[in-house]
């Protein structure tokens, strides 16, 4: 695998806004835009303590900069977004925000891209409140609670116990809500079958040290057509796994699907 992202758009312009959700959340995004005036968006949705602000999203960012301009942000309780992380429940406010602003600024086709807790919010969103014209879950979950590998553990303790919860809002400036869910939002297999007519790409490695395969195939399995499932050899989880060849061939599967005759 190449050791570098292809950057098709050379020094993109950064735009930061600050939105606001239908609950009352700010959220802190970040478009970036080509010189010419473009009609294509993607967004990058990241996985729980992700942030725009990481290298490997900007890196991502800056690599489907030749499919549309592309919005990245942080979800509720991470960085510079307000309000507490639900760890994939109310967080398809966020995107939902993040995607009426791009509709508000003229952006016809909008794809939205998730990375693990992203991606199922990706998912959920797309079901629920539709809006996108592509979805890409990479790494998801395909049901809630997993337990079954150590990474999910520890990560529930911490997100389940007060001493956990202080040490994400310390050291990865997640503040995660100690309220749990009532009720129990539809776990993205529920309701792959409700992401069609908008095609979905299922991505995952089958070297994810979080969720196995398996979760991939649950939620492709559960998926209607349009639907595709890649399964990559050696990858791990979510954005750190995600590298240059990857990024390429999701540039031709977005292409394939989001293109259109962009405006002068």
């Amino acid at each position: 695998m190449s050791d570098a992202i292809d950057h098709s758009i050379a020094q993109p312009r950064e735009h930061r806004y600050r939105l606001t959700t239908s609950d009352g959340v700010g959220i802190d995004a970040v478009l970036l835009r080509a010189a010419d005036r473009r009609t294509t968006a993607v967004i990058l949705a990241n996985g729980f303590t992700g942030t725009y602000r990481s290298p490997h999203t900007r890196a991502i960012a800056e690599g489907l900069m030749s499919v549309g301009d592309v919005m990245t942000f942080d979800f509720r309780g991470h960085h510079g977004s307000g309000g507490h992380s639900t760890v994939g429940n109310a967080e398809i406010h966020d995107l939902e925000a993040v995607v009426g602003h791009l509709r508000d600024l003229g952006y016809g086709r909008i794809a939205a891209v998730g990375f693990s807790m992203g991606a199922a919010v990706a998912i959920r969103h797309a079901a629920i409140f539709g809006g996108t014209d592509a979805v890409v879950a990479i790494s998801s979950p395909s049901r809630w609670y997993y337990r079954g590998t150590r990474a999910m553990r520890v990560l529930n303790l911490c997100i389940r116990r007060s001493v956990g919860r202080a040490f994400l809002r310390r050291f990865r400036k997640v503040r995660v809500t100690d309220q749990r869910w009532n009720p129990t939002p539809a776990e993205p297999r529920e309701i792959a079958g409700s992401v069609a007519p908008v095609p979905l790409l299922v991505v995952h490695g089958d070297s994810d040290g979080y969720f196995p395969v398996a979760h991939a195939t649950a939620i492709y399995d559960a998926a209607r057509r349009p639907k595709d499932l890649w399964v990559i050899p050696g990858m791990g989880h979510a954005e750190r796994a995600v590298g240059a060849d990857l990024v390429a061939r999701l540039r031709e599967w977005l292409d394939e699907r989001l293109t259109v005759t962009e405006e002068a």
